[in-house]
C-alpha cells in the first residue's frame, strides 16, 4: 500500500521554512514557479503537472491578495481570498510546497530558494521572466510551458459575469 499523502495544509511554508526544507545544499532537482491561481482551472492543473515533472519536487510563489491587485487583473480581483487559494493548490499531487509573497515580483523568493528549474506559462519568453538570468547563473534551467489552450482565468470571468 502506498503512504498517505502529506496534509495539505504542511504544504504551506513561509519563506524561511521553504529555504530550510528546500533549500542548498539539496539532492533534488527543485522546480519553482509563481503566479495568482486565482479560480484554478484545468489550464492551472496541466501547467503545474508539466512543471512538476521537470524536477524531482515543485514550489509555488503565490501572490497575496494586495499583489494580485497591483498587478492590475481588476480591483475585485482575486475572486478567492490568498489563504483559500493556497489552501487548494495545496491539495493539488503535483505541489511539493507554497510560499505566498507580496513582492511585486518572485525575485526575493527565486533568489533565497535557488530553484535549478525556473517555469513560466506560455504568455512569457525567457528574456522577460523574473528571475531567468539569476538561476541560469547559479546553473539551472528555465522552461516556458504552453498553455492549455481554452482556458484563462480572465476568460472564466468573462464568461460568470456575462461579458
Amino acid at each position: 500500500m502506498n503512504a498517505a499523502p502529506p496534509p495539505p495544509d504542511s504544504k504551506i511554508l513561509d519563506l524561511s521554512e521553504a529555504v530550510a526544507r528546500f533549500g542548498r545544499p539539496r539532492e533534488e532537482r527543485l522546480v519553482f514557479t509563481n503566479g495568482c491561481f486565482d479560480l484554478l482551472h484545468p489550464g492551472h492543473v496541466a501547467y503545474l503537472d508539466a512543471a512538476r515533472r521537470l524536477g524531482d519536487a515543485l514550489i509555488l510563489g503565490v501572490n497575496t491578495d494586495a499583489s494580485v491587485r497591483r498587478l492590475g487583473k481588476g480591483d475585485d480581483r482575486p475572486l478567492v481570498p490568498e489563504q483559500a487559494r493556497m489552501r487548494v493548490l495545496a491539495g493539488l499531487a503535483s505541489v511539493d510546497a507554497l510560499v505566498l509573497f507580496d513582492e511585486d515580483t518572485p525575485l526575493e523568493l527565486i533568489r533565497q530558494i535557488r530553484p535549478d528549474v525556473l517555469v513560466k506559462g506560455g504568455d512569457y519568453t525567457v528574456d522577460r521572466i523574473v528571475g531567468a538570468p539569476e538561476v541560469q547563473a547559479d546553473g539551472g534551467e528555465v522552461h516556458v510551458i504552453p498553455f492549455l489552450p481554452g482556458y484563462s482565468t480572465t476568460t472564466l470571468v468573462e464568461r460568470i459575469r456575462g461579458r
